[in-house]
């Protein structure tokens, strides 16, 4: 039953060698990757007007200086993850530029914080979604947290099917929504142009709002730049592209950043001009459509558009974390099953795991975009500051072209970016406390990661000019375990006459029925008079520490005569894996205790039931 629902909802299996034909072109990588910086203009405006609005109506125009200051940081970080794209075309983006220019506790920061902040990309994106949709169809506002953590599922089983298919899937929410956006702005500029939409802005450009500070100016500025999250994305994901890669992936961060820009100073400045105001019912974005279109078809399609790629914005996340995920695990510093592909040959195990932790995080803020979004921001502008000041020091180490220039660049967006991160800490404390805590806790599961592989390799290397320890064994001494008397007994008793030069029978019995139990021992000699047989009394009913402390006893005795000691854990296996919950799972139990022995061998015999 798993096997079928598995195929139909992910598909067949796919070959080793048909990866090449999951490398996606510039027209589907755009939907696929720029999602999510794209659909941060339906609430970047807003989180610039909630913060000013907090002054008054008038301040509203500091954000045409906020939305400018934005775009020169979109500028600096543009040009420095192409420089990225091209000097590191592996993927991995911030965590291997700081890794390789700092030092690897720089790349452990930048990695850990995008991973999180991946996390947060899924969450931000779906709740933001979720209240677009519910703006338009209120009824559903009392399940939201619903609807988020049914979107997530929905785009984690989308990325489960392989990169291409669910790129393919993305290329019409994300190009409808770039459609409609254009259409709003260019009709809202024809609008304004023409007389049909009156000027409503409460305060005059340049003019001076009484109360108006630098901290709250930047405040502003910090929430604003959260429409520049996802831009680091491409260069994470430059392996997926199509040949040649890093032509097309600087090709596809430019032409993002330029519908960005367009999108985010048109949006703004309609905000400014119709004198819209943050409404906790109704978004900025959904006043600035009903402004143009009115409440009719277009309305509600625009609408449609903005819920849908919020929602899918999320794929950017599962796009980016697992190649990052995989790039961290290859360094030792996440399990290694992070570097395992999928039956669509995605990095399934960090598709689930980005999954997981979104719903999380939505379940815990209770889908609440505005408590997300500062967590949000700091979580991707630490790898913002680590990478661009990395990158000066690319340049300085190689000297490549027109290397000053590339500098300055990137000790601009550096400047920016650090700036942000010290606002954020400063004015949004109470709000990202919760970084300051996660990433000691991540750095240190990284480490503690790390030191276990390490340990591990160390442990079983072999020198190159030694020889390995070889022991010899004069014997083995078998401990079959025994329950009662049956086929599966009678199967193990005589595999372990095969491998064993001296066989033990061990029973546990009970004080309940000892009746019963001096018939089982009965039956074993008569079946079996050659095999000494061991009934030990459990007057707690437990199993598996009589069993550990005999095959301790046992297994001393062995060493001093320099045998191995092996137990033979028997057990029958239905012909349906759902039987199993039917039966107590004893020899996993038992398994699992042994196991913690290192001068023992644990053997399972397996008897498999054929109705």
């Amino acid at each position: 039953m798993w096997h079928y629902l598995k195929r139909v909802l992910i598909g067949k299996p796919l070959k080793t060698m048909d990866e090449g034909g999951q490398a996606i072109t510039k027209f589907k990588a755009l939907a696929l990757l720029s999602s999510d910086a794209l659909s941060s203009v339906a609430y970047g405006t807003e989180q610039i007007t909630t913060v000013l609005i907090t002054l008054s109506a008038a301040a509203l125009m500091y954000q045409l200086y906020v939305a400018a200051l934005v775009l020169v940081l979109l500028f600096a970080i543009t040009l420095s993850y192409q420089q990225i794209i091209h000097a590191y075309p592996s993927g991995g983006g911030a965590y291997v530029v700081a890794s390789t220019n700092w030092n690897q506790s720089a790349g452990l920061v930048a990695g850990g914080s995008l991973l999180v902040d991946y996390m947060l990309t899924v969450a931000v994106s779906t709740t933001s979604g979720t209240e677009a949709i519910t703006s338009a169809i209120p009824a559903l506002y009392p399940y939201s947290v619903l609807i988020s953590v049914l979107i997530v599922i929905g785009i984690m089983l989308l990325n489960l099917r392989g990169m291409k298919e669910s790129a393919s899937f993305l290329t019409v929410p994300v190009y409808l929504f770039i459609g409609m956006v254009f259409v709003m702005i260019g009709v809202g500029l024809y609008n304004i142009m023409s007389g049909q939409i009156t000027y409503h802005a409460a305060a005059p450009v340049g003019g001076s709002v009484q109360g108006m500070t630098l901290l709250l100016f930047f405040r502003a500025f910090s929430s604003g730049s959260s429409s520049l999250t996802g831009v680091e994305a491409i260069s994470n994901a430059v392996p997926n592209f199509k040949e040649p890669k890093r032509h097309n992936a600087a090709a596809t961060l430019a032409i993002m950043a330029g519908i960005l820009a367009f999108f985010f100073a048109g949006i703004t400045f309609l905000s400014y001009y119709m004198g819209i105001r943050p409404q906790s019912s109704q978004t900025v974005l959904s006043q600035i459509g009903t402004s143009v279109f009115g409440h009719g078809v277009l309305y509600y399609i625009f609408q449609l558009s903005t819920a849908m790629i919020l929602a899918v914005a999320a794929n950017t996340g599962f796009s980016a974390f697992p190649i990052l995920a995989y790039n961290l695990a290859k360094d030792k510093f996440l399990p290694h099953a992070y570097l395992d592909r999928g039956d669509r040959l995605g990095y399934s195990n960090g598709i689930i795991s980005l999954a997981v932790g979104a719903i999380v995080l939505i379940i815990i803020f209770h889908g609440q975009t505005t408590r997300l979004i500062p967590l949000y921001a700091i979580g991707v502008f630490v790898p913002f500051v680590l990478s661009q000041s990395g990158m000066i020091i690319h340049w300085f180490r190689t000297r490549e072209g027109w290397w000053i220039g590339k500098s300055l660049i990137n000790l601009l967006g550096t400047l920016i970016s650090l700036g942000l991160v010290i606002i954020l800490l400063v004015s949004r404390l109470s709000n990202v406390w919760p970084y300051l805590i996660i990433m000691p806790l991540i750095l240190l599961l990284f480490y503690r990661i790390n030191g276990h592989y390490h340990n591990v390799a160390k442990q079983l290397r072999v020198a190159e000019k030694e020889r390995a320890d070889i022991h010899e064994y004069d014997g083995a001494t078998v401990i079959v375990l025994v329950s009662n008397i049956t086929r599966v007994t009678s199967g193990a008793i005589n595999y372990a006459r095969s491998i064993g030069d001296y066989v033990i029978a061990m029973h546990v019995s009970f004080d309940e029925n000892p009746e019963k139990e001096h018939k089982t021992a009965q039956e074993f000699k008569e079946e079996f008079p050659d095999i000494r047989f061991v009934d030990i009394h459990s007057s707690y009913r437990s199993i598996a520490t009589p069993t550990l402390r005999f095959c301790d006893v046992i297994a001393k005795r062995a060493a001093e005569r320099n045998f191995t000691t092996t137990v033979l854990v028997p057990q029958f296996v239905p012909r349906h894996p759902w039987q199993n919950v039917l039966h107590n799972q004893t020899a996993l139990r038992l398994r699992t205790i042994l196991n913690s022995r290192e001068n023992i061998i644990v053997s399972t015999y397996n008897y498999h039931l054929k109705e």
